[in-house]
């Protein structure tokens, strides 16, 4: 199981309506408003990391309002 963080930037005023959408994407198995230097974190559970990137530039990116994002992907031992 690959494990995923996502940290995105968004539009002042989108944060809510990105976040609505963002939590509903398929391997997204958390996301949180943020305050500070990013606007949401999201957590992405999928069987291999390609799958977390595909989502990541194919669909989270992609979301109106989204303007950055930065992926941290986790290590496996």
């Amino acid at each position: 199981m690959a494990v995923g963080y996502v940290l995105v930037n968004v539009s002042p005023g989108k944060e809510y309506d990105a976040f609505q959408t963002i939590k509903d994407i398929d391997n997204v198995v958390d996301a949180t408003l943020l305050f500070g230097d990013y606007d949401i974190i999201v957590k992405l559970e999928a069987e291999a990391l390609g799958i977390i990137a595909k989502t990541v530039v194919d669909i989270i990116r992609q979301v109106p309002g989204v303007t950055g994002s930065k992926t941290l992907a986790g290590a496996e031992f």
